[in-house]
């Protein structure tokens, strides 16, 4: 007489990956996003045509952020992903800004004009 095959719940599902459970985002949802995307597009046509003097790219910059933040979170569905693949998107960011930190301080760093 042979044995039932054994099946045992894998709550972190590292035996099968593939099996695991998805996260369904309603059309609800994504109209919300799209609203919030339209609305920042609205306050970046806005801003652009206010004279906030140093501010301006500032402001720019923010609205900007903010749109890809909600971009990522939501149409690259990482809101709802493991935590490593949210450390990955983490570390992605935190290799952008070093690249750029280090572009921006050769480029402070030069003498322009005096040679």
């Amino acid at each position: 007489m042979t044995q039932p095959e054994q099946h045992f719940h894998d709550p972190s599902n590292i035996t099968n990956p593939e099996h695991a459970s998805h996260h369904i985002v309603t059309p609800a949802q994504y109209a919300l996003v799209f609203a919030s995307l339209l609305a920042g597009t609205a306050l970046t046509v806005v801003a652009a045509n206010i004279d906030l003097g140093v501010f301006n790219p500032i402001i720019a910059l923010g609205i900007a952020s903010t749109k890809m933040v909600i971009v990522i979170l939501f149409f690259m569905h990482v809101k709802y992903q493991s935590h490593l693949i949210k450390a990955t998107v983490a570390a992605g960011f935190f290799m952008f800004l070093v690249l750029i930190t280090m572009t921006l301080s050769d480029y402070i760093s030069r003498a322009w004009g005096l040679w």
